[in-house]
């Protein structure tokens, strides 16, 4: 803590009625959970880090992924390198999810609860945009998922994506315990299908293509997919803890980084492998063409269901932890409530998605919800290594940040953000230096080294100073 600042408690803003209440008490209990972003007690945490390979394989084998993935040959990068740069960028993303996940045992808390120990009171400015994430990423998987119920049923869009999402906030209403049995079924049945659709891909249709472009714009394209698959990992960063919390503070930190890393990663490089290979079937087309290459009849109903299955298991993830962000703002509603508002808010998002160029929209909301996300990383994780060395658990309750060292992490935050700015590339922020370097979009990457720079040098002064200053007799 900064000397010559006042400490902000974190006791009152991680504690009370509306922010603690019923957990499970261990594997099965599928009761409401109504315990929010309060820290949870040793005596009632349980399970094992295996249970992370499947909540974080499960939520990625969606067409979300497959989408993605066709953008590696959109930009003209062909099979082999499109599928070198997404698992460069994937395995890079998961890395630091797995690393982050790491802290749910150590602190009883969520990920946003956690950032408060950097930001202090300042965190509202994270939380607010982790939520808003929270709501897009909520549209961008059950888009697909409301396009395939609305083909399989022959009903509109529209009442389509209120089934899947009402399914989805039910789940999400019913909590953490619910999450992990849902997504250990799903992992299985997932797998399974889209093994069998990458069968009859393979079976039938050309996958290996040539690149479509060369020289710098082959360059520009690479490092293009490389941020996609990128932020498409990273993205769930802000969410890792959330679903490690109730792991005992004795678990091994290896296999809980070990689990979520490779459930992640897995997903992703299968799925949007899927979607490399695919590309010219699937493409702006997504949910016909998986009937398609299904060959209709049973099996391209069965698909058509299971990719509305799936985009329930990925949002209820993004309807839970935007709950822990809600209420990480300051707003007093339990959290089985503000799981549902994300719900009801990303009805409105899946619409407008729907409405004009998919590919373009999809691709903006995707590199935009998440380009603050290494600045923030970059700042929780400078301060957790200070605050936490030696010690083997925090309770994020008992920590004080000064006033001066929040509004340094959140001016930390906002000037990383803008020095990305020159490096971004989508429709929307075209940077000068991303169309002088054909399309290559590094904002991510200068967004993280940025803050890690700014924020670490200010840790060292401040330590600095503590250090010089004279001791009391």
């Amino acid at each position: 803590m900064s000397q010559g600042t006042s400490a902000e408690s974190g006791t009152s803003a991680l504690t009370g009625d509306v922010f603690s209440g019923r957990r499970p008490a261990g594997a099965g209990d599928l009761s409401v959970e109504t315990h929010g972003i309060a820290p949870i007690a040793e005596e009632h945490r349980y399970g094992a880090p295996s249970r992370l390979f499947t909540v974080w394989f499960a939520p990625q084998v969606n067409m979300t992924g497959v989408f993605t993935g066709t953008l590696a040959i959109v930009l003209g990068l062909g099979f082999w390198l499109g599928l070198l740069a997404m698992v460069i960028g994937t395995v890079l993303g998961s890395l630091v999810v797995g690393y982050l996940s790491t802290w749910g045992p150590r602190t009883g808390a969520g990920q946003l609860p956690n950032a408060r120990m950097a930001f202090g009171g300042t965190v509202v400015v994270p939380a607010a945009l982790q939520w808003f994430s929270s709501i897009a990423w909520d549209a961008l998987v059950g888009l697909f998922g409301g396009e395939a119920l609305s083909a399989l049923l022959g009903i509109p869009f529209w009442s389509a994506v209120l089934i899947v999402l009402g399914v989805q906030g039910v789940v999400g209403f019913f909590g953490y315990e619910l999450i992990h049995r849902l997504q250990a079924v799903l992992t299985v049945v997932l797998f399974v299908t889209f093994v069998a659709f990458t069968v009859k891909l393979v079976g039938g249709h050309e996958i290996v293509v040539p690149a479509a472009v060369s020289g710098a714009d082959l360059v520009g394209a690479f490092v293009l997919e490389v941020t996609i698959a990128f932020s498409l990992a990273i993205s769930w960063a802000t969410y890792a803890a959330d679903f490690s919390r109730y792991l005992p503070s004795s678990v091994s930190p290896v296999r809980v980084f070990g689990f979520t890393a490779a459930g992640l990663a897995a997903g992703y490089v299968f799925v949007q492998g899927v979607g490399i290979a695919a590309a010219s079937v699937v493409g702006e087309h997504t949910v016909e063409g998986v009937r398609s290459v299904m060959g209709g009849g049973v099996l391209g109903a069965l698909a058509l269901l299971v990719i509305a299955i799936a985009s329930i298991g990925s949002g209820v993830m993004n309807d839970y932890s935007g709950s822990l962000a809600l209420q990480t703002i300051g707003v007093r509603v339990r959290r089985p409530v503000s799981a549902v508002i994300v719900t009801v808010l990303a009805f409105v998002l899946i619409l407008w998605l729907h409405a004009a160029d998919t590919a373009t929209r999809f691709t903006d909301v995707l590199l935009l919800v998440s380009y603050w996300i290494p600045a923030f990383v970059a700042v929780v994780v400078i301060d957790w290594r200070v605050r936490a060395a030696g010690r083997r658990s925090v309770d994020p309750a008992r920590e004080t940040t000064g006033r001066r060292d929040g509004m340094a992490a959140l001016v930390v935050f906002v000037v990383a953000y803008l020095v990305a700015i020159p490096f971004m590339n989508t429709s929307l922020i075209q940077g000068p230096v991303a169309l002088a370097w054909h399309g290559a979009d590094i904002a991510y990457f200068v967004n993280g080294l940025a803050a890690a720079a700014l924020y670490g040098g200010y840790r060292r002064l401040t330590a600095r100073r503590v250090a010089a200053a004279p001791q009391a007799p």
